[in-house]
């Protein structure tokens, strides 16, 4: 979910596997079954029109790739008018609650995808954290469907030839990155945009109430493209306040995935 919106303030038709997964890892056959309501028809018929104006704003999705104007305008509209109720889900779900030992876990629900895009929604409890990471090569619509969370985001800051900042790599191998947002955003805020080298590329989500974010993003996360999902830690901050040196590290962050299968038309 990319920074952007309003801010709040600154600073077959269902079920399927579940598991504890690194983000992007699909369940295993032999997960347990974690069974969700059937989703109504009019639910199916939002999520198909979903599938379908993805479909054709991903069309030519590669590594790189930004959607035309008219396009991402076109899907932008559509995500602002949908509601928690279009993916069935509410507050009381126990998405939405921490686990049996009071650990808030995120639980990732898949809806849908294709080799140029996939759509789902990361749902949150209070205090439940998605660590920083990075999207590479990728474009990402992100819309609030339910609540709020802090979102701490960054982009990477590009070497300058001929003057300017010039050291954007340490020896330890941390990167330079720019401050993009700092803020917390809620359900009002409209959809957002985050792009392969901007917008916010590289992002921390802290829920301050249960939320629901819904994700539509192309190309795909992809392994044997070299594409994984990446996770940071800031090692240091510049005195500007603006800019601060990241590193890799190991991904220990783990969340639940849930198949849903509405029944889309591809």
């Amino acid at each position: 979910m990319p920074p952007g919106g309003n801010k709040v303030a600154d600073s077959s038709s269902s079920a399927s596997s579940s598991k504890k997964s690194r983000r992007w890892q699909k369940p295993s056959a032999s997960s347990p079954a974690s069974v969700m309501t059937p989703l109504a028809a009019s639910a199916t018929s939002r999520i198909q029109a979903l599938y379908n104006l993805s479909k054709n704003v991903f069309a030519a999705a590669r590594p790189g790739f930004l959607p035309p104007p008219p396009s991402e305008a076109e899907l932008s509209r559509f995500l602002n008018a949908l509601t928690p109720q279009d993916f069935v889900l509410d507050a009381s779900m126990p998405f939405f609650r921490g686990d049996p030992d009071g650990r808030p876990k995120v639980t990732y629900l898949h809806f849908a995808d294709s080799p140029q895009f996939t759509f789902g929604v990361f749902c949150l409890p209070m205090s439940a954290v998605i660590p920083l990471h990075n999207h590479p090569g990728m474009t990402v619509f992100s819309k609030i469907l339910l609540g709020s969370m802090h979102i701490k985001s960054y982009d990477w800051v590009k070497p300058q030839a001929g003057g300017g900042r010039q050291a954007t790599r340490t020896p330890d191998g941390a990167r330079l990155a720019k401050l993009k947002t700092d803020a917390v955003f809620d359900a009002s805020s409209e959809t957002v945009v985050l792009y392969p080298e901007d917008g916010g590329n590289l992002h921390r989500f802290t829920a301050t109430t249960p939320c629901a974010v819904l994700d539509v993003m192309g190309p795909p996360y992809c392994h044997d493209q070299g594409r994984d999902c990446s996770y940071y830690r800031a090692v240091g901050s510049d005195s500007d306040g603006q800019h601060a040196w990241l590193r890799e590290v190991p991904c220990s962050f783990e969340m639940d995935t849930v198949y849903v299968r509405p029944k889309i038309r591809k």
